[in-house]
């Protein structure tokens, strides 16, 4: 038995070790000319935003492409908004950081979740029915009243079909 948990021990510190190794030469090795991944910005500015008392990081939600960052949710205050902007252009590997934050206070809330809610998914089923934008991976999201779109589609006039163009239109 006293053999068993040496070698359970010695294996969990081995593992833990090159787990340990890995991590610091993968942060070691980011300089300018290595592009920092797009998740990795991700999660450390949902992490960087829940962690800060001046805003609710669970309010604001977080896409990066290419170095990147948008960040777009409902905040409780001007002084919020300035500071989760703030936090998003601090991090290491942010080129730029476009923001579509609203303040909204906690009691009209509710209310506008509600009708986000129902919107996003209008516009989602819409997108659904189209083979070209579902196989594009096309999503909305709502934002106290505001539809975003992302994702890619094949060229420009499928773009401008879908979503320009009197008489076409997903709502």
């Amino acid at each position: 038995m006293n053999t068993r948990y040496v070698l359970t021990l010695c294996t969990a510190l081995v593992i833990g070790w090159t787990l340990v190794t890995g991590l610091a030469n993968a942060l070691g090795k980011v300089d300018e000319k290595t592009p920092t991944n797009d998740s990795w910005l991700t999660s450390k500015a949902k992490i960087a935003l829940s962690a800060d008392a001046r805003v609710k990081g669970s309010e604001i939600n977080v896409e990066t492409t290419q170095g990147i960052m948008m960040i777009r949710g409902k905040v409780d205050s001007d002084a919020a908004k300035q500071a989760a902007e703030d936090i998003a252009k601090k991090l290491d590997g942010v080129k730029s950081v476009k923001k579509e934050l609203q303040v909204v206070t906690p009691a009209k809330r509710k209310a506008n979740d509600d009708k986000d809610e129902a919107i996003t998914t209008r516009v989602n089923d819409q997108i659904s029915k189209d083979v070209s934008l579902k196989k594009a991976g096309i999503h909305a999201q709502t934002n106290a009243g505001v539809v975003s779109l992302s994702g890619e589609v094949q060229d420009f006039m499928t773009s401008a079909k879908r979503f320009g163009l009197p008489g076409r239109s997903l709502a």
